[in-house]
């Protein structure tokens, strides 16, 4: 076996989780659901749900990764034994070449939205309904997606360091630099303040289950949970990070990027009157109005959408390494880095291919695979490092040689706490489908 790479530094290791947790969940699905789901008053829950249990459990992802230093399928033999394990490893693999097929579907889509918009830009009806035509076209977007495919699968090939850390090292700080950018505009914007004040008075009256669920999920989904992405990375983190800083940066990283995008996209739609409920078609279909109606709408349009498309590539490349890091561990498969780097990109281009023709299906196959499979695959993983490899490990990856009151209260937060609520949830997406 191949020696294990790690992460050269401290602040290359965060800006890589940040990279891949931010995605699209943090600027594509945060601000929609937090309009769909009660506003400001989903905001504070998402918050606490973060900090109480998504916090926890990505120190436990990252635990099991570094303790096994395997992929998926060697981490979750090693915690459940190898018939339980293989099944729980196949089918989290499964999970994510599935939820990759269809992200690519939607980055090709930002990616095309970025060009047209620096190319043509919104204003006009003439270059709304064209837009719209070309980003309907299922094979203009499969070919970008084909594109954005193998490009990742480049940057996987080049290894950790010269591939996803040094692209990370610029996507990230990017990103922030763009965001921070697009913030000072909208506020400039006349009202921009007085309706955001009038949009974050929280209604805690008017929350729902399903908006508590939604909240929930959101803060596993935004932090890229699921036994997959996280468990990955956590196996090339070397023995002497201490996992409590390296997630809390990480999951301050996330929120961070969620809360700055919000501070773009709510102003900006409130003040030009459109509709922040209108659902996953949000950067699709209102932003594109958005930027027509904005004094500088074609630069800020480009810039906010490569901004997206470049965090959301940072999540498929994690994808990506999941998938090929998971490989080595079926020992039956023999193949060159190169020969599963190949192997994947056929496969994806073949599962991408339905997506390309059917937005209905992306936002079934996410729900599925998404949100329901990622909040199960996080609790196995609570459950792999907590039961399965014990108090002890537990302790020994989390807290150190340190001595902490804290061990006894979160090997039971984690054994018992976080994945009961999980499997709650889970039930109430399951639940939603039927």
């Amino acid at each position: 076996m191949t020696k294990r790479p790690v992460f050269s530094s401290q602040i290359a290791t965060i800006l890589t989780l940040i990279g891949v947790a931010v995605g699209l969940g943090n600027v594509w699905r945060f601000p929609y659901m937090m309009g769909k789901y009660g506003g400001s008053a989903f905001l504070i829950i998402y918050l606490l749900f973060t900090l109480l249990f998504a916090f926890p459990a990505l120190m436990a992802e990252i635990g099991l990764g570094r303790a096994i230093k395997q992929g998926p399928i060697g981490a979750f033999k090693a915690a459940f034994g190898k018939t339980a394990g293989t099944l729980i490893g196949y089918m989290l693999m499964l999970t994510i070449c599935i939820a990759a097929s269809y992200y690519v579907i939607v980055i090709a889509n930002v990616l095309f939205s970025a060009v047209y918009a620096a190319i043509y830009g919104f204003q006009g009806t003439e270059n709304i309904t064209n837009y719209n035509r070309h980003l309907g076209n299922g094979w203009l977007q499969y070919s970008i997606a084909l594109i954005t495919i193998f490009g990742s699968l480049w940057i996987i090939q080049r290894g950790l360091k010269k591939g996803i850390e040094s692209i990370s090292k610029i996507f990230v700080p990017f990103f922030l630099i763009s965001i921070i950018y697009l913030i000072i505009n909208a506020f400039s914007l006349a009202d921009a303040m007085e309706k955001v004040q009038v949009f974050l008075q929280p209604d805690f009256g008017a929350l729902e289950a399903q908006h508590i669920f939604a909240a929930l999920g959101q803060a596993f989904y935004s932090l890229s949970l699921g036994g997959t992405f996280m468990l990955i990375y956590g196996s090339y983190l070397p023995e002497e990070e201490k996992i409590p800083k390296i997630a809390l940066f990480t999951s301050i990283g996330d929120v961070g990027a969620a809360l700055l995008a919000s501070l773009f996209i709510v102003p900006t739609v409130l003040v030009f009157g459109l509709d922040m409920t209108t659902g996953p078609t949000l950067i699709f279909s209102t932003m594109p109005h958005l930027f027509a109606q904005m004094a500088g709408g074609q630069l800020i349009g480009t810039l906010f959408l490569l901004a997206l498309g470049m965090v959301a590539l940072l999540s498929l490349i994690a994808s990506y390494e999941v998938l090929a890091s998971g490989m080595e561990d079926i020992t039956s498969l023999n193949w060159t880095k190169n020969q599963k780097i190949i192997g994947i990109g056929i496969i994806q281009a073949i599962l991408a291919f339905p997506s390309a023709f059917d937005n209905n299906l992306i936002g079934t196959l996410d729900l599925i695979f998404g949100s329901g499979m990622q909040l199960l695959g996080s609790g196995l993983a609570a459950c792999g490092l907590a039961w399965g490899l014990g108090k002890v490990i537990t302790n020994q990856q989390i807290f150190g040689e340190q001595s902490s009151r804290l061990k006894g209260f979160y090997h039971f937060w984690i054994s018992w706490v976080i994945p009961t609520l999980l499997l709650i949830v889970l039930i109430g997406y399951i639940y939603n489908l039927a």
